[in-house]
């Protein structure tokens, strides 16, 4: 992550202050030993492959950007720690995004991780608000 950082700053990609904005990935790996989950291997995998996929994501790569929104809205078998207002801000970002690979199922996502099932008002503006954040970073205006 810190490798992608120096040289999206180096190019002059972005500026200093928008690299700040994105929290760093290890910030959303769990705690807890993944030998203490339901599932051990799967966990140990999401974790080992989490750097990449989260450096991807904001990069603006939608597979991956998928990926991280899943994890967050789910915490992927509890190799991430579960933070339903960022995972539906990434959800946000994603259909937002304008990709060519955007399909009906992203949609369904939207709907179903920043629903009222799963996030109140105030939860769904806070992702609303974080993902325009985002949005800006990546380069993506409406």
């Amino acid at each position: 992550m810190q490798l992608l950082a120096a040289a999206l700053l180096a190019c002059g990609c972005v500026s200093l202050a928008e690299v700040a904005d994105w929290p760093p990935a290890e910030d959303f790996v769990s705690g807890m030993s993944c030998n203490q989950r339901s599932s051990p291997q799967t966990c140990e995998h999401v974790r080992a492959v989490w750097d990449e996929t989260y450096a991807n994501a904001i990069t603006g790569q939608y597979e991956s950007q998928r990926t991280v929104a899943l994890c967050l809205s789910t915490g992927c078998d509890d190799g991430i720690v579960e933070d339903r207002v960022l995972g539906c801000a990434w959800r946000y970002v994603v259909v937002a995004s304008g990709n060519p690979k955007l399909n009906h199922g992203d949609r369904i996502d939207l709907d179903t991780f920043c629903g009222p099932k799963r996030l109140d008002d105030s939860g769904r503006l806070a992702a609303q608000a974080k993902a325009k954040t985002w949005l800006t970073l990546l380069g993506v205006t409406h």
